[in-house]
C-alpha cells in the first residue's frame, strides 16, 4: 500500500524517516518530547522563549506557522523582548516541584538567542542553573557562539 506524503509529515510522522533542516528539527523537538512523555504517562508541556532577532531567525516563524499542532502538544511560544527576559521566563517554568500545577507534571523550557544576548543573560542563566530543573522538567539552550 502506498501512503500519500505531505509536508506536515516532517512534524507528525512517528515511524520511518523524515528529512529536516536544522530549524525544522528544532521545531519537531518539543512535539517528539511531548509524544514520548505521553507514552510514558507524563503530562508535560513546552515553553519556548528567546529573542526574535537571533541567528535562529526563522525558528519562531516556523513555530508560528504550525500553531494548531503546537496547541495539540501543549507547546507555548512566547518571544521575549530580549534574551535576558526570555531566560528568566524559562527559569520560571521549572518551579513545578515547589508550586505544583494540576495540568502538568513537568515543563520543557527551550531558549534561543544570539551571542551578545548570552552575555546579557548570564545572571538569569546562572540563577536558573543553580536552581536546576523540576523532577519532570528540562531546559535546553541552543545558543550560538560568537
Amino acid at each position: 500500500m502506498i501512503r500519500e506524503i505531505s509536508l506536515e509529515d516532517r512534524y507528525t510522522l512517528e515511524e520511518g524517516s523524515v528529512y529536516l533542516t536544522g530549524v525544522q528539527a528544532l521545531v519537531r523537538l518539543p512535539l517528539d518530547q511531548h509524544r514520548l512523555d505521553a507514552r510514558n504517562g507524563l503530562r508535560t508541556g513546552t515553553y519556548i522563549s528567546g529573542y526574535p532577532g537571533s541567528p535562529l531567525g526563522g525558528y519562531d516563524l516556523a513555530l508560528q506557522r504550525i500553531k494548531g499542532l503546537l496547541d495539540q502538544h501543549d507547546v507555548v511560544l512566547q518571544p521575549g523582548a530580549n534574551e535576558e527576559l526570555a531566560a528568566t521566563s524559562i527559569t520560571g517554568t521549572q518551579m513545578l516541584d515547589l508550586h505544583p500545577h494540576q495540568r502538568f507534571d513537568g515543563v520543557v523550557g527551550l531558549w534561543y538567542g544570539k551571542g551578545p544576548g548570552v552575555d546579557r543573560s548570564g545572571d538569569a542563566m546562572k540563577h536558573g542553573n543553580f536552581a536546576g530543573t523540576s523532577k519532570h522538567g528540562a531546559v535546553v539552550l541552543p545558543g550560538r557562539g560568537p
